[in-house]
């Protein structure tokens, strides 16, 4: 298999409904004889074309005088696996016609691929066309940054035109890679010598923000090093690792991470107090949990507890009280579009008001489990206002017993890190 072929299947699986991590991570376990560097190239065509959709189109759309409206998903993503090639990478546009066309026709027949070969050797030789005008700078942004108008809208009144352009350009950026220091078993600083010792064509450089965060450039995968498989260091962006030093745990205490999901925070909450807390780690998926168990075992983290169970639930196998509660809520994750594009296409405006209301539920389920004097800590990985502001504001509202004692707030662009909000609320004893 080639890597374009292999983009071609994740992009197909994508179209379905998956999630593009997951099905690329699982196509680049089963193609054991490809190279590093066409693994390289599969990622970069996956992620690129999910990224660039819009723009892509608009390419496509521009040399087809009836429009792309009558191709099926197949076919659309032969040619933007096409066309990013032409766009975007140093590879011979005939390269990567013929292999398109190549593809369309097995798929779907000569004809369709007569119309493949014509359409992207126009692209070749003409050229991506101008974008729209700036006078109407939705659209003009739409294309130039690639995202849906209703996102575009949304970036223009958050921020100024300039920094809304940058915020939506940052959305197209490869996501930094951020490691999470285990000083469990190594200080930070011992970690970051492993690390350019075993990858010296890696650049490792810490954050003044988080003080076991490690941002590594090149170097190919950490998690395939000796130091990540001795459970020296985990993979975590510095604003989820944000996220747990706002709790800020102790030894001693009893913690609940409820949505805890796979356990990245869960297990940060554990290291922070030494392993010397305990830990409840809470998720309705079972399967999650076992790989947050696995997480645990790998870090030599023995404090967790996972709880399969509904936090709506008030009988759920959960404890009556917590000193500190994390409720990592689930939301539209619109602050990891760098790691997750497809999501630019799945989402809607309406979308944040109905995760709101479940994110409501699980406030009012957890803040009784919440002990007197102690904290409650709220965080999505988006930015919505409904998701955000609107629902602390109206969750106060009603609890006059919690009261606001920090907010955090990181965007991509302004950040280098994932987009969260999250605020620490306290129970007043």
């Amino acid at each position: 298999m080639t890597s374009r072929e292999l983009a071609r299947r994740v992009l197909e699986r994508v179209e379905e409904g998956a999630y593009a991590t997951l099905a690329l991570g699982g196509e680049l376990t089963r193609a054991r004889t490809l190279s590093d560097a066409d693994r390289g190239l599969a990622t970069e065509l996956v992620y690129g074309v999910l990224k660039r959709r819009a723009r892509l189109d608009y390419a496509l759309a521009a040399g087809a005088p009836r429009g792309l409206g009558s191709l099926d998903a197949r076919v659309l993503d032969c040619l933007r696996l096409g066309a990013y090639q032409i766009l975007f990478l140093r590879v011979p546009a005939h390269a990567a016609v013929d292999d398109a066309v190549e593809a369309v026709k097995h798929a779907r027949g000569a004809k369709l691929a007569g119309f493949a070969n014509a359409l992207l050797r126009k692209l070749a030789r003409d050229g991506e066309p101008p974008p729209p005008d700036e006078t109407d700078l939705v659209a003009h942004l739409s294309v130039v940054e690639s995202a849906p108008a209703w996102l575009v809208n949304d970036a223009l009144a958050r921020f100024p035109p300039g920094e809304a352009k940058q915020f939506l350009a940052s959305l197209n950026t490869p996501a930094p890679v951020w490691l999470r220091a285990n000083t469990l078993k190594a200080q930070r600083d011992e970690v970051v010598a492993r690390l350019r010792e075993e990858r010296p064509n890696a650049t490792v450089s810490t954050s003044p923000l988080s003080p076991e965060a490690l941002r590594v450039d090149g170097g190919g995968d950490p998690s395939r090093s000796r130091v990540f498989a001795e459970g020296l260091c985990t993979g975590q962006d510095l604003a989820a690792q944000l996220v747990a030093r706002l709790v800020d745990p102790q030894p001693g205490e009893a913690l609940l991470d409820a949505c805890a999901g796979v356990g990245g925070k869960s297990t940060h909450l554990a290291q922070l107090t030494g392993d010397r807390a305990q830990v409840d780690s809470a998720d309705l998926s079972e399967r999650k949990l076992e790989l947050g168990a696995d997480l645990a075992r790998r870090l030599g983290i023995t404090s967790l507890r996972p709880v399969v169970c509904d936090l709506t639930d008030e009988n759920a196998p959960l404890q009556p009280d917590y000193d500190r509660i994390l409720l990592d809520a689930p939301c539209t994750g619109l602050g990891v579009l760098r790691r997750h594009p497809e999501a630019k296409w799945r989402r809607a405006p309406g979308d944040a008001r109905e995760l709101a209301e479940l994110q409501g539920q699980l406030l009012s389920a957890l803040q009784g489990r919440v002990k007197p004097n102690g904290i409650l800590v709220y965080s999505v990985c988006t930015y919505t206002d409904e998701e955000g502001p609107h629902q602390i504001r109206d969750f106060l509202a009603a609890r006059p017993q919690f009261k606001l004692e920090e907010t955090l707030q990181t965007w991509p662009h302004r950040d280098d890190a994932d987009g969260f909000y999250a605020v620490r609320l306290r129970r007043i004893g």
